[in-house]
């Protein structure tokens, strides 16, 4: 068995976590490679990689705020991001596919949870597909409400984790 390894993520890593969105995320939902390098670029500590034999599997990348509105697609470009916000907004939590259903995801979602707690933060929001309220549920967030989001051209629902599980 080969030791997982969560890190914040590199420059380097922008192709890769490229490919992965794309590949895992479904027509325009997926980010830019644009977008990604702009993220690790202002926010490595909140763009957490998970690797599997030196070779990165999944991620999660993220914004802090100070007041967040889940709908405001210029902040997936982290236009208003505060690195000291205590509110983390979360924009992808994705796994490769060929590495999915192999409990990547949750643990990835720990780890970042773990992560953020340690850096003070008091609450993480995310927006999800119907499919995986109950996934993110058991995870610790809960419901707040379907979003006015239509991003990507499909139906999100935000959720949030407040306070912060330690």
């Amino acid at each position: 068995m080969h030791p997982l390894v969560f890190r914040s993520a590199k420059t380097s890593d922008v192709s890769r976590c490229f490919e992965i969105e794309t590949t895992a995320y479904e027509g325009d939902e997926a980010a830019t490679r644009e977008k990604i390098a702009t993220r690790i670029s202002l926010y490595p500590s909140g763009f957490l990689v998970l690797e599997l034999k030196g070779q990165v599997v999944g991620f999660i990348n993220s914004g802090c705020a100070q007041d967040v509105v889940m709908s405001d697609e210029t902040f997936k470009e982290l236009v208003g991001h505060d690195p000291d916000a205590p509110n983390v907004v979360i924009m992808s939590v994705v796994v490769d596919p060929a590495y999915q259903g192999k409990g990547y995801s949750t643990l990835l979602m720990r780890a970042f949870v773990e992560d953020m707690a340690r850096r003070g933060k008091q609450t993480i929001h995310l927006m999800c597909k119907e499919r995986h309220v109950d996934l993110y549920k058991k995870l610790g967030f809960r419901y707040v409400q379907p979003s006015p989001s239509a991003h990507g051209g499909m139906s999100w629902h935000e959720m949030v984790m407040d306070p912060l599980l330690r």
